[in-house]
């Protein structure tokens, strides 16, 4: 075996004529990340599952920039059957896919002693299988691209919170997903996650109070809550611009993990 001495370092980080099929990419942080890595060029595969009126809103914006940019793909990715689909999807659509975005989530809370296997099926689902799944679907197009995962995970990983048992567990495996993939998919296929702090609070959830809000901002070294554009651009660094990284996992909290 032979092993390559050629530095990558001056290969291009440009997102121009690259193709990204991102799952969620509809909505909140899914939309900024969408809107981000359009803007540096990319084109666009947005996957949506319920979100059809935001989706077409979102693609009609960006085509207007770009014309023939960006396409949008329905899909439950609850249904394991299904999600080789988006990547054919992208292909038909782009002729190749350069960047898959594992955002798609969701968040409900947990506590033991009312868990039941809906709860289990649903947020280990979206958070965990699917990307799995997912990214195996997408290993051969990746591989022609030399191209890159980037997964969505949580800081609370690390310290879980209180009352999101399987939201934890499975960000925890999708932690252990990234860095897994990472070294079954190399040296073609760079993966890496971005976990978010404090940036968005989930829609209609009466927990996040004005309460909760100060004290999460007291507990951030930063003292304010993040934009979902600043994981926007961490995700674009980690697909774009960090062709040495993988199997990495970025912490964007204002510094909130070290001091929790």
């Amino acid at each position: 075996m032979s092993l390559t001495l050629q530095s990558s370092s001056s290969q291009s980080t440009s997102l121009e004529k690259k193709v990204v099929l991102i799952t969620g990419g509809a909505k909140r942080v899914g939309a900024s990340i969408s809107r981000e890595l359009h803007a540096h060029g990319a084109n666009l595969m947005i996957h949506y599952n319920s979100s059809k009126q935001a989706a077409k809103a979102l693609q009609t914006e960006l085509n207007q920039q770009r014309p023939d940019s960006v396409s949008i793909v329905q899909c439950d990715l609850l249904n394991v059957a299904l999600v080789p689909n988006l990547v054919t999807e992208t292909t038909k659509r782009f002729g190749q896919l350069d960047i898959l975005i594992n955002n798609a989530s969701t968040y409900t809370s947990t506590e033991v002693g009312n868990i039941n296997e809906d709860n289990w099926h649903d947020l280990i689902g979206s958070n965990l299988k699917a990307p799995m799944f997912l990214s195996q679907a997408a290993a051969i197009e990746l591989k022609k691209s030399q191209g890159c995962i980037v997964n969505i995970t949580d800081i609370h990983v690390e310290r879980p919170k209180k009352g999101y048992v399987v939201y934890s567990v499975a960000k925890g495996g999708l932690v252990t997903l990234t860095k897994s993939l990472a070294q079954e998919l190399s040296p073609d296929i760079r993966v890496n996650a971005v976990a978010p702090g404090p940036v968005l609070w989930p829609e209609d959830n009466k927990e996040f109070d004005e309460d909760y809000l100060k004290r999460v901002i007291s507990q951030t070294l930063l003292k304010r809550i993040g934009d979902p554009t600043d994981i926007a651009k961490a995700v674009k660094f980690l697909a774009a611009d960090a062709p040495f990284i993988t199997g990495h996992v970025l912490a964007v909290d204002g510094g909130r993990s070290i001091n929790l």
